[in-house]
């Protein structure tokens, strides 16, 4: 059976080539199958080559057209070197997902280890600024693109055990609005996408603790927490034409959590 895309009810993203990192996992794997139901040419990235290759897989047994790079957001060669990738296989880049996270322990500032310290804001910032150092260029030969970072209601406002994640993805937010306004004559589009509780792999250890997800779940006028496939048609509405006056925003799809 031929599976015509996109899909009912998606964003036609046909003719377009998408970047999407940390995509081996939670919100950025249920993306890229997201945006590749809408007809992109999906490039999944992420350090779990083989998970990112099994998901391929599914994509591609289902009409889509999509390939798997390993990639270290915190080698800025290697982005380097797959934004180079992509624009020798298919030509052009025209939209970034920049998904790629990590939160590490929770605990004081003060009790946290320098290495997690770095590690956040090495994959969490340090990450971001490389894809856009990268991925923007190459937008700009293509004549424009647009891209989607990933920050965090813990971008928005605060949260207690987490700092240095908090000071991250504030960063992120701060990172986006800047290239927003530098590149935003130029044709490219730089949003940030802040997404509260989500059942994905950073929370699940803590959601396996007693009275954890019930907790998690009074936090929001929703009364529940997201599953990574209710974000997925949010990033990829912001990255389509739908949004095309939208640039430096912050989009949240949290339940509520930031309304209280």
């Amino acid at each position: 059976m031929t599976v015509t895309l996109p899909l009912p009810g998606h964003p036609d993203l046909r003719d377009k080539v998408c970047l999407v990192t940390g995509a081996s996992q939670g919100i950025g794997e249920a993306t890229a199958r997201y945006l590749a139901e809408c007809g992109a040419t999906t490039v999944l990235t992420a350090r779990n080559l083989a998970a990112c290759e099994e998901t391929v897989a599914t994509i591609t047994a289902a009409g889509g057209t999509a390939v798997a790079l390993q990639l270290d957001v915190t080698d800025d060669a290697a982005v380097a070197a797959t934004v180079a990738e992509v624009e020798a296989r298919y030509g052009a880049l025209h939209l970034a997902f920049n998904n790629a996270g990590t939160q590490g322990p929770a605990a004081p500032l003060h009790e946290q280890s320098d290495a997690t310290v770095r590690q956040v804001l090495e994959v969490n910032l340090l990450g971001v600024i490389s894809c856009l150092r990268h991925e923007v260029p190459a937008m700009l030969r293509a004549g424009g693109g647009v891209i989607v970072n990933t920050a965090s209601v813990g971008g928005v406002v605060a949260a207690p055990g987490i700092g240095p994640y908090c000071a991250s993805k504030h960063a992120v937010v701060g990172l986006s609005k800047s290239a927003a306004a530098d590149y935003g004559r130029l044709g490219v589009r730089i949003n940030v996408l802040a997404p509260g509780s989500v059942r994905t792999p950073i929370l699940t250890d803590w959601l396996a603790e007693p009275g954890a997800l019930e907790h998690m779940e009074s936090l929001t006028p929703q009364g529940r927490i997201a599953e990574p496939a209710e974000i997925a048609p949010v990033v990829a509405w912001m990255l389509s034409d739908a949004s095309s006056f939208m640039t430096g925003s912050v989009v949240t799809a949290d339940g509520g959590y930031t309304a209280l």
